[in-house]
């Protein structure tokens, strides 16, 4: 586990690079298309989705510590405009869509951004050394107050 937590450092350090909104195609069964993103959906948390088989392993790891902490993640808002873009309500949204029952419908967007993933990555571990929902927000808020996009509609975390 702590294996896990290095690996988020390592993407943190590789600085913001923000999203792009690239078209590329993707032709393959299961996979619905949003806006230039992405919707797979796999049986279970454990299982990944197929858009994430020639990423690396940093990238990986967030998509899973994203889908482990939803309940963190959705009062964690994200900076890259995808409020406006593809209507995301917070950092959650960025890496998956849906949950239905087990099953769980993934969303590449975080793929594409490096704001979303330098967000998840620095919540997560943030939480992971003992920081309160609240105090992990003011610190997201604070960091990308000036120079990027609003932030999602992302309601406060509750005390």
């Amino acid at each position: 586990m702590k294996k896990r937590y290095v690996l988020l450092i390592l993407v943190l350090m590789f600085g913001t690079f923000g999203c792009s909104q690239s078209e590329e195609s993707h032709e393959s069964e299961g996979q619905d298309h949003v806006m230039g993103d992405i919707r797979e959906e796999t049986v279970s948390i454990e299982v990944l989705p197929s858009f994430l088989e020639d990423k690396s392993e940093e990238m990986v790891t967030i998509y899973q510590a994203a889908a482990m902490h939803q309940d963190l993640l959705e009062t964690i808002p994200c900076y890259c405009g995808c409020a406006d873009s593809v209507g995301h309500r917070d950092s959650y949204d960025c890496f998956v869509h849906d949950t239905k029952g087990e099953k769980i419908v993934w969303d590449d967007h975080g793929t594409k951004c490096g704001v979303c993933l330098d967000i998840a990555a620095t919540a997560v571990l943030e939480f992971s050394q003992g920081k309160s929902p609240s105090e992990i927000r003011s610190l997201i808020d604070e960091t990308y107050k000036e120079g990027y996009s609003n932030p999602t509609p992302t309601p406060m975390p509750g005390i």
